[in-house]
């Protein structure tokens, strides 16, 4: 609609003058609304400061609506509104605006308050409470527009509102206004959207990072390599399904009445094997605490059932306040005698192939989970073993692995591959890639590590 002095001009002017008058006003101000909308994109592309950008919504909003003030409102999640941004453009009504939306929005969080104590009654929107309560706050006078910021992500969320307003009586609210004001609502929510997408991935980041350093610190816990054990010949490997994994292996020396001359290979050493229930850091912490837990209860020269016992007492309580538990398969070696004294707290018991028989025999004994009953006895059994015999420990990620038809590794199958493994006349190296390469090959290349997967290979040697 045109102004009334754009008539006037009309009728004291020839047709063809006011007309082209009137096309040349129009284009100057389609080019001015374009230039500020193409600002606003710049903004939007360029601001990394949220607040820097809301500054511009109130200015562009006046000058593309030609309204005299203009204001953004935000909205929280627990229904509070704040005033986030007034511009006003040659009005002498400012304070009043600004006094009408700051008691408008301080007000709103007690009105909604009032409505949700009935849970059976309509709930207006945030935005016709506001409005509401911003229309009985106005001077006389003062009309005022709005349209709801929507922001997508799980669903259509109202995160605020854009108001115009004048004091002019002849402001109209035109359709080009209102499309106008809505392409302005639609690049504040789509910049409130980058930001908070901003804000999850800096998050991930942190969280990943503090997750690979958790990692690192783990892997240096492990054992780097296995130790020189005289008459034997060691492998181990852990492969963790996620960053931080609950699954532990270690080899203690028990320097414990080792005099100071006597070469620590010759002596005992402790070997252990255990899993966290659980994944991720909370079991990377428990694991970490049963280590240095195990550690001290090794180098104080405890038999292995005896150590087993120390710990699950000693564990009880926080292993139950985190509604996690351990199994654990401690056991000592002497390489002296080639004893291997054992016990176990319900983890899964090693496999024993004789080289002799060429059979494979299960290592167990009865225990029961460390942290589950403080009150548990552990047995410890010996057994002694000859050159060329070859003792596999394991974790419950070897026999659990399954494949995509569903069926599990068990220990069944791992025993038949120890058995393959051990006639072949494999080192403790190659027996332990030859185990991996047969689960990986079980689960297929459509299946995946789901679990934490330690093996340990201990081989006499000849």
């Amino acid at each position: 609609m045109l102004p009334a002095s754009s008539l006037a001009a009309m009728s004291s002017s020839s047709p063809v003058i006011a007309l082209k008058e009137m096309v040349s006003r129009l284009q100057r101000e389609t080019s001015k609304i374009q230039e500020l909308l193409a600002s606003l994109s710049f903004a939007l592309r360029s601001f990394n400061n949220l607040n820097q950008f809301f500054e511009l919504i109130p200015l562009i909003s006046c000058r593309v609506t030609e309204a005299e003030a203009a204001a953004l409102v935000l909205f929280r999640a627990d229904g509070q509104a704040r005033l986030e941004q007034l511009h006003c453009h040659a009005s002498d009504q400012c304070p009043n605006i600004r006094a009408a939306l700051e008691t408008a929005t301080r007000t709103l969080a007690n009105s909604v308050g009032i409505m949700t104590t009935d849970p059976h009654g309509d709930r207006p929107r945030l935005e016709h409470v506001l409005d509401q309560q911003l229309q009985d706050r106005l001077p006389p006078g003062i009309q005022f527009y709005g349209t709801t910021i929507l922001v997508k992500d799980t669903n259509l969320s109202e995160r605020g509102r854009l108001y115009v307003f004048s004091q002019q009586p002849t402001y109209e609210w035109t359709e080009t206004r209102q499309q106008l004001l809505q392409v302005i609502a639609d690049q504040t929510a789509v910049a409130i959207a980058n930001d908070e997408m901003a804000l999850k991935l800096r998050d991930r980041q942190r969280l990943d990072r503090e997750l690979e350093i958790g990692a690192e610190i783990q892997r240096r816990l492990l054992p780097r390599h296995c130790p020189k054990i005289q008459g034997l010949d060691l492998a181990a490997a852990c492969r963790t399904a996620s960053w931080v994994g609950g699954d532990y292996y270690d080899f203690i020396p028990i320097t414990y009445g080792l005099a100071d001359s006597q070469d620590i290979s010759q002596g005992r050493w402790g070997i252990a094997i255990g899993d966290v229930m659980g994944k991720g850091v909370p079991a990377g912490l428990i694991m970490t605490m049963t280590r240095g837990m195990l550690r001290a209860e090794a180098l104080n020269g405890h038999r292995p059932s005896r150590i087993l016992q120390h710990l699950n007492r000693a564990m009880k309580a926080d292993l139950e306040s985190s509604h996690r538990f351990v199994t654990l398969f401690y056991s000592e070696y002497n390489p002296q005698t080639r004893v291997l004294a054992f016990s176990n707290a319900a983890h899964l018991p090693p496999l024993l192939w004789r080289a002799e028989t060429g059979t494979v025999q299960r290592l167990d004994t009865y225990g029961m989970l460390i942290g589950l009953d403080e009150r548990t006895q552990y047995q410890q059994v010996e057994v002694r073993l000859q050159p060329g015999d070859t003792v596999v420990f394991y974790t419950d990620g070897i026999t659990e692995a399954d494949n995509p038809k569903g069926d599990r590794f068990e220990e069944a199958r791992l025993a038949a591959v120890l058995e393959r493994a051990c006639a072949k006349g494999l080192d403790a190296q190659a027996l332990l890639d030859y185990i991996f390469a047969a689960v990986i090959d079980f689960i297929g290349v459509e299946g995946r590590i789901s679990d934490d997967m330690t093996l340990i290979v201990m081989r006499v040697m000849d």
